[in-house]
């Protein structure tokens, strides 16, 4: 029982790290095919999310949103659900949050608790209109996310423009004053100067509230048995449309926190016109992070030292931040194949089970139809 456990455990961790040592391998590639030396390249990568303490805390605050949004699609995945829709979540979390921001005037220690509470609601309500689509209608989570994230696009686009425009930059909304913003003093010049914020312990509190949800409450357990199999879970007494509409809905709070730490922590106002790349890169943090609420940590960091690196390995060495984006494309394909990853060691295994049962009964491959003599 103890081997099995801990081959359980190793094997997801495996197929992250393959995934990621190919990405590497065909990034090198690429830059020995633009003259440039990829150890070189690769080594100013990381220098640039993890040299100094300023880059290393930069890498942290890019990391946040990601692990909010991989939580979502692996929350939502556990629960038999694609969560697309997490920009339209994002982005509908973020225009509460400036909004009750911009607008309410009370002191941090009420501000700031209520930009969080805005946004998680936001994306809490966003998420489950999906759910209530897919459950009452069978619209596809698929259709309606995408639906609802051009929605909520085109809602910040005209509520901003028309209520909350900056005087000085057209394309931005106001600038939310220091009591709702999720940087603090202390945290900036403790990390120096960098733009790390609350919202990474908010997101640590999100992992843990996932896996012992998912793990050890019947709400968890009925959430995943309706994914699972609806037909199963609804004849043995679970309620296949409100856990459906729960679980977007909890997906959904967690990518509109994602939106809260992006555009009242990262940043301090909402850009018009402009879908924040994280919500997409979520799936790919959830894959790389094997569905697992930890592994989405680990992968979310990962794939913020990425991309605070490329713009630093651009600037030492001249070489097309684009490269970065190319590795990490390969890596999440290589993580969505993981299951051809998972076929194989099931394979190998089972090879192995044979010929150790074989060996057991006195047998060896070459003596499969005859008797030991």
């Amino acid at each position: 029982m103890v081997k099995k456990g801990k081959a359980a455990w190793l094997r997801p961790l495996l197929v992250s790290i393959l995934a990621i040592l190919f990405g590497f391998v065909m990034g090198a590639f690429l830059l020995l095919a633009s003259q440039a030396n990829p150890l070189e390249c690769f080594l100013y990568l990381f220098q640039g999310g993890l040299s100094t303490v300023t880059r290393l805390f930069n890498t942290f605050a890019n990391a946040i949103p990601l692990i909010f949004t991989g939580l979502s699609v692996t929350f939502a995945y556990k629960t038999g659900l694609f969560n697309i829709g997490a920009t339209g979540q994002m982005m509908i979390a973020g225009l509460a949050s400036v909004i009750v921001a911009l607008t309410l005037d009370a002191p941090r220690v009420i501000l700031m608790p209520a930009v969080v509470l805005a946004g998680l609601l936001a994306g809490a309500i966003w998420g489950g209109i999906q759910g209530l689509l897919k459950s009452r209608f069978n619209v596809n989570e698929v259709v309606s996310g995408i639906m609802m994230n051009w929605i909520a696009h085109w809602s910040v686009y005209y509520i901003v423009s028309d209520f909350f425009q900056s005087p000085s930059m057209l394309t931005e909304s106001q600038t939310i004053p220091d009591a709702a913003s999720l940087r603090s003093p202390w945290l900036y010049e403790l990390t120096g100067s960098s733009s790390f914020n609350w919202a990474f312990v908010i997101a640590l509190a999100s992992v843990l509230f996932v896996q012992f949800l998912l793990k050890y409450t019947v709400t968890g357990y009925n959430m995943k048995a309706v994914g699972f199999n609806a037909e199963a879970a609804e004849y043995g007494g679970i309620s296949v449309g409100r856990n459906t509409v729960l679980a977007m809905a909890i997906a959904g709070a967690l990518a509109g926190l994602a939106g809260v730490a992006y555009y009242c922590g990262y940043s301090s106002s909402i850009r018009i016109g402009v879908q924040p790349s994280q919500g997409f890169d979520g799936i790919a943090v959830a894959l790389l992070g094997n569905l697992s609420p930890v592994g989405v940590i680990f992968a979310a960091i990962f794939f913020a030292i990425l991309q605070t690196g490329k713009g630093f390995m651009n600037a030492m060495i001249h070489v097309a931040p684009e490269i970065a984006d190319t590795i990490i494309a390969i890596i999440i394909y290589f993580a969505a194949i993981s299951k051809l990853v998972d076929l194989y060691f099931d394979r190998l295994s089972a090879w192995v089970k044979r010929r150790r049962q074989r060996a057991k009964a006195g047998k060896t491959p070459g003596e499969r139809g005859g008797e030991v003599q």
